[in-house]
C-alpha cells in the first residue's frame, strides 16, 4: 500500500513550448538526511537548472522529509512527494518511487529526463555539459559523468568507470530513448541502469559517460549492504540478465581488486552459479539476452586484467 503527499512552492508550472530543450530530474530518497542537502545545493547551483525536479521520500524515517520540504518551498522547480508504504528499502521500491515521481511530469514539455541519486554532488556545469553533448549528437540516448569516491585519499575516479557505460547515479536520457526502452525496469536484483543501456543500444541509441564530468559520490558503491552480500547479488543479477558464463566469471575475477578481495570475486561467482543450480527464471527477454551475449563475446579480446586506457571499453 502506497500513499503519497506532494509539496512544492506553487500549485503548478506552465508547460514550455513544444520545441523545449529542457530537462527534468527524478530522485528517490530513503533516509538520506546525511547527504541530500549537498545534492540539493549542487542542483540549485547548476548553470542550467532542470525545469522540474521531483524528489520522492521513499518511506524515510530520518530528517529527509524536513530537509527536502524546506527546499521545495524555497525553489519553485523542486517538487516533493512523501510516500508512506509497507516494507523497507529495496531496488524495486526505488523504481516504484521513480514511477510515482514521473506522474508529476504530466503536461510538462521537456526533451531529456534524468535520475539523480540523493547522496552525491556535482560541478556547477554538469548538466549544461551533458545537454551540449546530447544536442550535438542526435543518436546519443543516455549519458553521464564518471563517479568519483573517497576511500581515504580524496575523491578519485572508480577503477571500473567506463566510457561505454553511463552510471544511474546522475544519468540523463533523451526522451525518445527513454520512451523506446519504456523507462527503468523493475528488477529483483537491481541493474535497472544496465538494462536501460542494453535496451538503448539494442534499439540503435548510443550510450556514453564523460570522464571530464565528475560525480562526487559520498556513499561507496554497494555501501548500503555487506560487501559479500552485495557481490552475491551482483552475481545473481549477471545470471538474471543472461550474461555469457565465461564473461560473467571473468568479470567476477576482476573484482579481486575490491575489498574483501578474493572473497568478493568468489561471492559474485557463487551468486551467478546459484541461478543455474536453482533453475531461476531470467528477468529479461531472449532478445536482450542474445544482444548482451553478442556484445560480451565481441569484447573477449580485451584481457580482463588489462588496465584500460581511457578510450577502451569493457563492462565492469
Amino acid at each position: 500500500m502506497i500513499n503519497s503527499q506532494t509539496e512544492s512552492a506553487s500549485p503548478g508550472i506552465v508547460a514550455p513550448s513544444a520545441n523545449c530543450e529542457g530537462y527534468v530530474l527524478l530522485t528517490a530518497a530513503y533516509n538520506e538526511a546525511a547527504y541530500i542537502e549537498k545534492t540539493i545545493q549542487a542542483v540549485v547551483e547548476q548553470t542550467v537548472r532542470p525545469l522540474r525536479w521531483v524528489i520522492v521520500s521513499d518511506g524515510s524515517t530520518d530528517a529527509t522529509d524536513q530537509i527536502v520540504g524546506t527546499h521545495a518551498r524555497e525553489h519553485g522547480f523542486i517538487q516533493f512527494v512523501k510516500l508512506t508504504r509497507d516494507g523497507g528499502h529495496s531496488f524495486g521500491a526505488k523504481i516504484l518511487a521513480l514511477r510515482e515521481a514521473e506522474k508529476l511530469l504530466t503536461g510538462l514539455a521537456y526533451n531529456f529526463i534524468g535520475n539523480l541519486d540523493a547522496d552525491l554532488a556535482l560541478e556547477p556545469t554538469y548538466y549544461e555539459q551533458l545537454l551540449k553533448r546530447l544536442k550535438a549528437n542526435p543518436r546519443l540516448g543516455i549519458t553521464s559523468g564518471f563517479i568519483h569516491e573517497d576511500h581515504g585519499q580524496g575523491f578519485r575516479s572508480r577503477w571500473f568507470n567506463d566510457v561505454r557505460n553511463a552510471p544511474h547515479a546522475a544519468q540523463l536520457v533523451r526522451l525518445e530513448c527513454y520512451q523506446a526502452i519504456e523507462g527503468y525496469a523493475l528488477l529483483k536484483h537491481g541493474g535497472e541502469d544496465w538494462y536501460a543501456q542494453i535496451s538503448a543500444r539494442m534499439y540503435g541509441w548510443e550510450v556514453e559517460s564523460v570522464p571530464e564530468l565528475k560525480i562526487f559520490h559520498f556513499r561507496h558503491t554497494g555501501g548500503t549492504s555487506h560487501p559479500l552480500r552485495n557481490a552475491f547479488r551482483l552475481g545473481k543479477m549477471d545470471y538474471s540478465f543472461g550474461s555469457d558464463p565465461v564473461f560473467a566469471i571473468g568479470k567476477s575475477l576482476r573484482r579481486v581488486k575490491e575489498h574483501p578481495y578474493v572473497l568478493n570475486a568468489i561471492s559474485r561467482i557463487c551468486g551467478f552459479l546459484s541461478g543455474y543450480f536453482l533453475h531461476e527464471q531470467r528477468e529479461v527477454g531472449p532478445e536482450a539476452i542474445e544482444y548482451l551475449r553478442r556484445e560480451q563475446r565481441s569484447r573477449f579480446r580485451i584481457p580482463f586484467f588489462h588496465k584500460r586506457a581511457p578510450n577502451e571499453t569493457s563492462r565492469a
